[in-house]
């Protein structure tokens, strides 16, 4: 609970209630995760209420920027695009399909090799891309607007500083 004439605080209120009931215990941790879980639940609910203005998930818009910034033909194989938004091939087929059925993407045989399948970008898909692109880094720059310059490249800085600790503390071969 906050204390007089101190602005609410979820997360030191959580750490205060682990030190009454568990004053050994390490919480530590909290101060930087319980802020950024809290951060990443007020920006997925602000921009995922964006992608539903356009009538689009985040999953599809993902798929749609990769292609997008695929140049210079906005088109990937499948294995491309699951690597670019960090899914299996599998979970992005339900993506593409969807898509497909939208007139967002098409699907189309490389002229060499009918092995080779593109997912390509639709006239369509690129004018509703560019149009929710726009409105998307609109709003981060919204919500990142009462930092300044400075402290976004501190941030940024030390985000990717916990990414890397992240990267090495999840190392499967440490197990």
């Amino acid at each position: 609970m906050a204390q007089a004439g101190e602005t609410p605080d979820g997360v030191k209120d959580i750490i205060r209630g682990w030190a009454h009931v568990r004053p050994e215990l390490d919480v530590s941790a909290l101060e930087v995760f319980g802020r950024l879980h809290r951060s990443y639940l007020l920006y997925r609910q602000e921009i995922n209420a964006g992608f539903e203005a356009f009538g689009i998930h985040e999953a599809g818009f993902d798929v749609l920027a990769a292609l997008r910034r695929s140049e210079p033909d906005h088109r990937c194989t499948a294995g491309e695009l699951a690597r670019q938004t960090l899914v299996t091939t599998g979970g992005l087929t339900l993506r593409v399909n969807r898509l497909e059925a939208a007139g967002l993407v098409t699907r189309v045989r490389d002229a060499d090799d009918a092995r080779v399948v593109y997912v390509a970008l639709t006239e369509a898909g690129r004018k509703l891309v560019d149009e929710i692109a726009d409105a998307h880094f609109t709003k981060l720059q919204r919500m990142l607007a009462p930092l300044d310059a400075d402290t976004r490249a501190r941030l940024a800085d030390l985000l990717s500083e916990l990414e890397d600790s992240l990267q090495v503390a999840t190392d499967p071969g440490d197990i």
